[in-house]
């Protein structure tokens, strides 16, 4: 391994841990701050035990979180020095913001975790409210600046010098608004389907029913929703990328000439040497409609872009098939459930559904790492699209495969305590929050007993 594909796979590995840290951090505290809403309208403790679980979790993960967050940003300067020395002055600013929104739901977090019963009970759950916004604003100013790698503005490159700077043009460029909103609801769609898969896992297994049942329902409506909508968005991101990066819808969809009626392929295997897709479905004149709005319309292919310039086409096409295929599967499940909510309303009392969703668990999150793989790889050879490219800006610092295997290490040990950590959370539950039906009333009639016992036994007054 080389130093240069060293560099770009520990940060491809950070970033890929970091990502899921993130989604759930930006997301887990709304399901937390609706559970507690429902808790103070209702008085039923089974919200409070729901808001206590969760808020358990959302502080693992922002703890997890804030660490692979803090060794990206000293990888960004150790691994690519050049980049950073050009590009952090131009967009900087979404980084900084980005450390006053950590502080900020770092703050609300501890009054939350440590505020019940100490604070006004609306104040204490609106702290939740901050939590979930700040980590949801902090999200989005990181895309913010990865946008401006693919989009990038605010300066004006002439003879090798960056001039003219303006971080409020670069924070706010022409990629920041689509990959925001793509990203938002895909961290939507994918924490809700992962936390209703595991308590509809549970629901199967008949632990604590009632506890995931309502679990469930808050999670699953967060999911589905955004798993509805997300098509939007990407139809959204796909015309953009056809304007502003053909090379890269190229690669996604395995497209080696240039051609009107472009036919968009559903799976197949790209051929580079031979310029085709073997065992593709191809539906014609579909991509350029949805590039352009026009079953007719030219679309870019691979033979207009330079050789040195394209990126490498079976990863791009195999992860947006990944990501495009999951998104779907998810979507269908998702109105699967509402047709269940809306007209077969026996449907949620069968196990089908929930071993659906079961099953489900892990889809949204491949999808998002199959979709950052399609970010960044379709952009290649270019750090800086257009600018500068990757192999310019890596350290020439030796030895960096050393520091690849390390962090590798790191990163799987990570994973495995967080893992044990929620699984050990989830064996809790019983313990800590979900006291049976009949194991309550048993309690309550001991008490009632108990106190008539005493009543009859005590001496009477004359």
């Amino acid at each position: 391994m080389n130093d240069f594909i060293a560099a770009r796979s520990q940060m491809g590995l950070s970033l890929g841990f970091h990502i899921i840290f993130s989604c759930i951090g930006m997301v887990m505290p709304f399901f937390m701050a609706v559970s507690h809403y429902l808790y103070l309208k209702t008085g039923n403790e089974d919200y409070k035990n729901v808001t206590k679980a969760w808020s358990k979790g959302v502080a693992i993960f922002f703890a997890t979180g804030a660490v692979s967050g803090t060794v990206l940003s000293f990888e960004l300067g150790l691994l690519w020095p050049t980049f950073m020395e050009h590009a952090g002055p131009i967009f900087g600013m979404p980084f900084s913001l980005e450390g006053t929104a950590f502080f900020i739901e770092a703050i609300a977090l501890g009054f939350y975790l440590y505020g019940w019963d100490k604070f006004n009970k609306w104040f204490h759950w609106f702290t939740g409210i901050v939590v979930g916004i700040s980590g949801l604003v902090s999200g989005i100013l990181v895309v913010a600046a990865n946008a401006w790698m693919n989009a990038p503005a605010g300066f004006d490159y002439v003879n090798g010098k960056y001039t003219n700077i303006d971080p409020i043009k670069a924070m706010f460029n022409e990629a920041w608004f689509s990959q925001a909103l793509h990203m938002s609801i895909a961290a939507f769609a994918a924490t809700g389907f992962a936390v209703a898969g595991v308590h509809a896992f549970m629901i199967l297994k008949k632990k604590n029913v009632e506890f995931h049942t309502k679990s469930f329902k808050i999670a699953v409506i967060f999911g589905t929703i955004a798993a509805v909508i997300q098509p939007l968005s990407g139809d959204h991101s796909a015309k953009f990328v056809a304007k502003t990066q053909p090379a890269k819808l190229a690669a996604m969809e395995a497209l080696f000439h240039t051609e009107k009626a472009a036919p968009l392929v559903i799976g197949g295997i790209p051929d580079a040497k031979n310029q085709k897709v073997d065992y593709a479905l191809e539906l014609p004149g579909v991509l350029s409609f949805m590039a352009h709005g026009d079953f007719n319309a030219e679309v870019t292919g691979l033979d207009r872009i330079p050789k040195e310039d394209q990126p490498p086409v079976a990863i791009t096409h195999f992860a947006f098939q990944i990501m495009v295929g999951l998104g779907t599967a998810m979507m269908g499940i998702s109105f699967l459930y509402f047709i269940a909510l809306w007209k077969k309303k026996n449907w949620l009392k069968q196990n089908w559904l929930l071993w659906l969703f079961a099953a489900a668990t892990p889809m949204g999150f491949i999808a998002v790492e199959a979709g950052w793989v399609v970010t960044e790889v379709g952009r290649q050879p270019w750090i800086i699209k257009g600018i500068m490219r990757t192999a310019d800006a890596v350290t020439p610092m030796p030895g960096i495969q050393y520091s690849f295997y390390l962090f590798s290490a790191v990163y799987v040990s990570l994973a495995v305590v967080v893992t044990f950590m929620l699984y050990r959370q989830i064996k809790m539950v019983p313990n800590l929050y979900d006291i049976p039906r009949q194991q309550t009333t048993v309690i309550k009639q001991n008490k009632i007993m108990t106190k008539i016992k005493k009543e009859e036994v005590s001496p009477v007054k004359i």
